[in-house]
């Protein structure tokens, strides 16, 4: 079609990520005509391949489980490896709090994002890929009610397509589509990261009880994700603050394959699994990683997954985040197209909902490079479910629940009294009895 085309719909979701193909994908089960723009083509390379027991009940209510589970790697849980200690720790997702959902996936993620777009595609979504959104303009509010719609304008095949829907969702992941013309995306000043990853053959899986858990080694000055996928693929990627990857230069320079190859020689733990790694895909690098909008949208809109706001993947919240945003917007489209008022009002409320949930994953996430986290993590205790409870938070528990808040807390309590005492000097560092490490947060399971 050309410029002098108009295709009207009543909803344009920008970006066909988990965000933006749940969401349309919902909106579509409720007979409202809803189009999809990609600016890519499914299968695309994404990273972030880690997924949460949560996930399952967002896979479950579009129908995708048996899909995902035939192209994933079981999940059972998570370990915690330490460069400085050379200790490993894992944590079961069946330790958790919550027993409706205790395992998950690994998943090639050019594969998983392909079936949440195709489920969208078979709900009635309209889809149009390679398509890139340039501008997008509002009625001002006098005309809602004589149904003015949004105008989006998008470059398909070199030519321009003109869209016209009454509510817009920007689903447009780091691009931040919305935010970005706004001028209101902030870089998190608690949390400013950057990443370095590629996919490896030939890495060290882990076997036994461990097979499948998602691997996060504590580095120096950061952390690395060791993520086993299907056919022998390993994603292994470096996390840490922009200042060790301004000082190395690596991507400053542009260099991040030399960058990552010298982090992971760096680290003992790491570089002990990858004596035999082949790398078989580019290396990418990421600057600014974490990162918020001021709100989550306006009137005729809302800003949703990673176009809203991005946190450090340490624990594998990003998909889960995403999809529960898209689960969220297409009950604040609704009510906003049988009443706009409503309709802000339920994005207000949305977009408490999701801080709250980042906040609580982002309280670790945030410290996590802290000696006292990484002391209790390395040294988990059971005493009123401390561990349970982190284990479900790691699980997705991202909304919290009464069961939760106790053993939360306590946490939380004892982190503020270890970090007290590191200061004051006092020895708070696990001690060897009988060949077990014992301490601060002694394990009990």
């Amino acid at each position: 079609m050309t410029g002098s085309s108009m295709i009207e719909c009543d909803i344009l979701v920008i970006g066909a990520g988990p965000a933006g193909s749940t969401a349309a994908a919902l909106l579509a089960e409720r007979g409202l005509d809803v189009v999809l723009v990609e600016k890519s083509r499914h299968p695309r390379f994404h990273i972030g391949e880690s997924l949460l027991p949560r996930n399952t009940e967002l896979l479950d209510r579009l129908g995708v489980t048996d899909q995902v589970r035939a192209v994933g790697t079981h999940k059972p849980g998570a370990e915690f490896v330490s460069d400085a200690t050379g200790q490993e720790v894992k944590f079961s997702f069946a330790y958790g709090l919550d027993k409706a959902y205790t395992t998950s996936w690994q998943v090639p993620r050019a594969q998983f994002d392909e079936i949440l777009f195709r489920a969208a595609e078979g709900r009635g979504v309209r889809t149009w890929q390679e398509t890139r959104v340039v501008d997008v303009a509002f009625p001002a509010k006098a005309r809602r009610a004589d149904g003015g719609r949004a105008v989006v304008e998008a470059e398909y095949s070199g030519e321009r397509v003109t869209f016209s829907p009454r509510y817009v969702i920007d689903a447009s992941g780091r691009d931040s589509f919305m935010a970005n013309r706004r001028g209101n995306k902030t870089a998190n000043r608690e949390n400013n990261t950057a990443a370095v990853y590629a996919h490896y053959r030939g890495a060290e899986f882990r076997t036994g009880e461990r097979e499948g858990y998602i691997s996060v080694h504590l580095a120096d000055d950061g952390w690395f994700w060791m993520i086993p996928l299907p056919d022998g693929v390993m994603s292994v990627g470096f996390v840490g603050n922009a200042s060790v990857f301004e000082a190395r230069d690596g991507m400053r320079r542009g260099k991040p394959a030399e960058l990552l190859a010298a982090r992971i020689a760096a680290s003992p733990t790491v570089s002990a699994r990858m004596q035999r790694a082949e790398r078989v895909s580019e290396v990418t690098g990421t600057g600014n990683y974490s990162y918020y909008a001021s709100d989550n949208g306006g009137d005729g809109y809302l800003m949703i997954g990673d176009a809203f706001g991005f946190l450090d993947p340490m624990f594998s919240s990003g998909v889960l985040l995403a999809m529960s945003s898209g689960e969220l917007a297409a009950d604040v489209a609704v009510a906003w197209l049988k009443d706009p008022a409503r309709g802000v009002r339920a994005a207000r409320r949305m977009e408490r909902t999701m801080r709250h949930a980042m906040g609580r994953i982002g309280w670790l996430v945030y410290r996590i490079n802290t000696p006292a986290l990484r002391l209790l993590f390395m040294a988990p205790r059971n005493t009123f479910r401390m561990r349970d409870g982190i284990v479900s938070l790691l699980a997705g528990n991202l909304r919290g629940s009464w069961k939760s808040a106790l053993p939360v807390f306590a946490f939380k309590t004892i982190y503020h009294v270890t970090t007290l005492l590191l200061r004051l000097g006092v020895e708070v560092a696990p001690k060897r009895v009988d060949g077990e490490r014992v301490g601060v947060m002694q394990a009990a399971e």
